[in-house]
Formats: C-alpha cells, sequence, structure tokens
C-alpha cells in the first residue's frame, strides 16, 4: 500500500515539474520571442503617457507611477524676508527697559515644483512669491509688536528667552499665516536695554 501511495505522490511530483517548465518556457518564449511570431497574449507598452502598461489579450492594466515626495525644505533653503527694525517698549513699571530687534523669516516656497524651475520661471515665481510676503508684513509686524510688548527683561536677556522667543513668534505667524509654511525665525540684531 505505501508503495503505491510512494507511486502516485512521485507521477504527482513529476506532473508539478513538468507544468513548471512548460509555463516558465511559455513566460521566456512570450516576453523574449519576437512579436511577429504568434503568442497567446503580447506585453504592451505604453511609451505616450510616461506610466507603464500590460496588455493581456484584451485587458489593459494600467500601473500607476508613484507621486514623488515634496521637498522638505530645511533652514537655509528657503525663502527669506526681513521685517525690518523694530523699538518696542517691555513691561518696566518704570517705562526704560526696551528692546531694538530684526526679525527675518524664512518661508518655504508655496509651489511645490519650485526646486526643478528653470532660472527664468524660478526668477518670475520669487518676484510673485515676495510680492504675497510683503503684503502679509502688517500682520507679522503687529504679531511681533503685541507679543514682544508682554514681554520683560528678564523674559529676553537669556538664551532661554531668546529661544522662547523665537518658538513663540514661530507659533503665532504659523496661526495667522495658515497658507504659508515658515521654516525658520532669525534674528539678526537683539538688543534689551
Amino acid at each position: 500500500m505505501l508503495n503505491k501511495i510512494l507511486k502516485i505522490l512521485n507521477v504527482i511530483t513529476q506532473i508539478i515539474l513538468i507544468l513548471t517548465a512548460i509555463i516558465s518556457l511559455l513566460t521566456a518564449y512570450v516576453i523574449f520571442a519576437p512579436d511577429d511570431l504568434p503568442k497567446p497574449f503580447r506585453l504592451v507598452y505604453d511609451t505616450t503617457s510616461g506610466t507603464p502598461t500590460t496588455a493581456i489579450g484584451a485587458i489593459v492594466v494600467v500601473t500607476p507611477t508613484p507621486t514623488p515626495e515634496p521637498h522638505q525644505y530645511l533652514p537655509g533653503e528657503g525663502i527669506m524676508i526681513d521685517m525690518s527694525t523694530k523699538i518696542i517698549n517691555l513691561v518696566d513699571p518704570g517705562g526704560r527697559k526696551y528692546i531694538r530687534l530684526t526679525i527675518v523669516v524664512e518661508f518655504a516656497p508655496d509651489n511645490p515644483e519650485y526646486m526643478t524651475l528653470p532660472e527664468e520661471e524660478k526668477t518670475a515665481y520669487l518676484t510673485t512669491f515676495k510680492d504675497k510676503l510683503t503684503s502679509r508684513l502688517p500682520i507679522m509686524d503687529d504679531t511681533v509688536i503685541t507679543l514682544l510688548s508682554t514681554k520683560t527683561y528678564e523674559d529676553l536677556y537669556t538664551a532661554e528667552g531668546k529661544e522662547k522667543l523665537r518658538a513663540e513668534i514661530m507659533d503665532i505667524l504659523t496661526k495667522k499665516l495658515t497658507d504659508l509654511h515658515i521654516i525658520s525665525i532669525y534674528f539678526t540684531e537683539f538688543v534689551v536695554q
């Protein structure tokens, strides 16, 4: 009985191996044989759209092209706008403390293709984008002046105070300028007296 089962399993194994070989040969024939020979189906590539397609009989399978990830801008890669120098009174009982501050805000371009634009188009885009930023300067100035007028000398004179102020300015501007992405805030002048 055991011999009969082993003979049957051996025959089944040989049949599977023969079928695998036939399928492999058929696949190689379809892929590598010249297109003028008869084939059960043909591989067709759509070169007009840039999207790979495969035709199997009358069925066309379209493989979508993955969309590239948007560029993540690092500090120094964005578009900078100088908010000019501001002199603002700090919270002080005598009214004698003030801050003199110049801020530069760095924005990420809102055009996802900015990095790949030709130079002429990039220059035109920069002009338009900077005009957009300049039109938002009153909002940015008001935000900074309002925030700084609530600060004391003790809040700002340390390195930690400056970093906290930078984070607060970035947070408030991000909330007010929802259609823009701020990369970083730079202090180019910072005097507290």
